[in-house]
């Protein structure tokens, strides 16, 4: 898979964002940072400048590099160029959440803000996002809903792919209405929800892989063919 300055701009201008934010927050913010809130959107823990300025941009810099290893590093790399687009799609929507919730950060240092409607709810789009981005991933070692079945059957992939976006889909959903709500029993059942999806994901991805005449025993996915 090959990566060109079209495909990773908007990559560098969020990290650069990111980085700008942290040089801002560590000049002029505060010694204490909000880095938890409770369910009523009051702050439930502090932290140092380290902690809340500076270290969500290295894991947002980390985090890029290491969606550039991997297609290096994977086995079934090749068959990232099959899913290129929706990889793209997958890196800059993963910085661009963690750049708008180290945004909110920065908007809590000087103002009372509603964290507990605003991060379900982008953690609701975020979940949309990869419902889509799930059924347009190929096989390989990294990215998806990698089982023992899915890895060693294409009939498998596929179809659990198409059941984890609508899975993933629906949690977004759900996940949205829980913040609009602005409650921690809609939030606690939302995520038991998601649990059992993805449980229940996992278990159809065995029985399909049962159904599936070509399956084979191997230790890695398929590949490109």
């Amino acid at each position: 898979m090959k990566f060109s300055w079209r495909t990773e701009w908007p990559l560098w201008a969020l990290l650069l964002l990111l980085f700008s934010m942290a040089a801002v927050g560590w000049m002029h913010g505060p010694d204490r940072v909000p880095l938890q809130w409770g369910t009523h959107g009051e702050v439930a823990r502090y932290g140092g400048k380290f902690e809340g300025v500076v270290l969500i941009p290295i894991i947002g810099l980390a985090i890029y590099l290491l969606f550039l290893l991997l297609p290096k590093i994977d086995p079934a790399g090749e068959n990232y160029a099959r899913f290129a687009g929706a990889y793209t799609v997958l890196r800059f929507t993963v910085l661009l959440f963690l750049t708008v919730v180290y945004a909110l950060v920065h908007l809590s240092m000087r103002n009372r803000i509603d964290m507990s409607t605003l991060i379900p709810n982008f953690v609701g789009g975020l979940f949309l996002i990869l419902g889509m981005v799930l059924r347009r991933l190929h096989p390989n070692w990294f990215v998806g809903i990698r089982t023992p079945w899915t890895l060693t059957s294409r009939r498998s992939w596929t179809q659990t792919h198409r059941v984890g976006g609508w899975v993933f889909s629906v949690a977004g959903l759900l996940m949205i209405l829980a913040g609009i709500l602005h409650s921690a029993v809609a939030t606690l059942v939302v995520i038991v929800v998601i649990g059992v999806g993805i449980l229940g994901t996992v278990v159809y991805s065995y029985f399909v892989w049962r159904g599936d005449p070509d399956r084979i025993q191997s230790t890695g996915p398929f590949r490109a063919g």
